[in-house]
């Protein structure tokens, strides 16, 4: 890895772990729909202006029916999900189960998809596990009642993710040739149409909402432009230069940032249980996307 390529991660790393600040703050004022149907509607935009400032083309190649499929798994989903725990769960707690993906993703493939389960991955799973329940069962007693249903709500979000790697795999092979900045293109559009009937049905029924506020604008923005488009950009340079295994690293480094950004802006607290079952949960990560020693010998031969 260059030193570039440790600076795009860090900066993503710092995005993303601002992505839940950025929800914590908008979702109480303008409600979990709302918040995930604009975070979309602002990626696309953001996605949109990347294509026109930089005169890119592109096509789907008949793809545009799968791409809109992964786009509610991949991206309307989860970031409904998302803005659901907001309500409930402190920035740093959503975040930790974020990094939960990969835990979520060998479980998928394991299940459905006929992925073996290396005695290693099995032990990732097995302490991940234990970590999630360690984050869930220690929270504070008056946070515990709602605590559960926004651990629900991220482990749907991340199971989303895990299943979504292996449609996208199965639906998108390399021969289609379309790149990943139209692929993210497509998702939006898929995850703008699943969220847009939810959207009209908050408007309609939840008329408490006060939408003159310019701060939570601003949050709902960046989380859309910033979080959502040029995140996916950073992301997608990483892919193609170190390749996918390496680039879910930033999985680990998320929560580090998104506990601190909670921490500055939201006096955010946490426990020392929490850091025990995030930790647990880090080390899980850990074992089920380190690569096998004997497969970098093969490479290397």
């Amino acid at each position: 890895m260059q030193l570039s390529d440790y600076i795009r991660l860090i900066v993503l790393a710092a995005i993303w772990g601002a992505s839940f600040l950025f929800m914590r703050i908008a979702v109480p004022q303008f409600n979990a729909i709302n918040t995930a149907f604009l975070r979309v509607f602002f990626g696309l935009i953001g996605l949109i202006g990347i294509f026109l400032i930089l005169r890119m083309s592109f096509t789907f190649k008949g793809k545009l029916g799968s791409l809109l499929i992964l786009g509610i798994i991949n991206t309307g989903l989860p970031f409904l999900m998302y803005c659901f725990a907001a309500n409930w769960l402190s920035v740093g707690y959503s975040s930790i189960l974020n990094a939960t993906t990969p835990l979520m993703g060998a479980l998928i493939g394991f299940s459905f998809f006929n992925e073996k389960l290396s005695l290693r991955k099995c032990m990732g799973v097995f302490l991940g596990l234990v970590g999630i329940m360690i984050i869930t069962t220690f929270g504070k007693i008056e946070e515990s009642k709602y605590l559960i249903w926004g651990v629900i709500s991220c482990l749907i979000a991340t199971s989303c993710y895990g299943l979504s790697g292996f449609l996208t795999r199965k639906w998108i092979s390399e021969e289609d040739d379309l790149d990943s900045t139209t692929i993210a293109f497509g998702s939006q559009i898929g995850a703008i149409l699943f969220l847009i009937p939810f959207f009209i049905f908050s408007l309609t029924y939840d008329t408490k909402v006060n939408w003159l506020q310019a701060d939570v604008w601003a949050c709902v923005i960046a989380v859309g432009i910033i979080c959502t488009a040029l995140a996916y950009i950073l992301y997608f340079q990483l892919i193609t230069n170190i390749g996918p295994l390496r680039s879910l690293t930033v999985t680990f480094l998320i929560p580090p940032f998104a506990v601190m950004w909670g921490y500055f802006f939201l006096d955010e607290v946490i426990s020392g249980e929490f850091i025990i079952g995030a930790l647990i949960v880090c080390i899980a990560v850990w074992l089920i996307i380190k690569p096998n020693h004997h497969l970098l010998c093969k490479k290397k031969n």
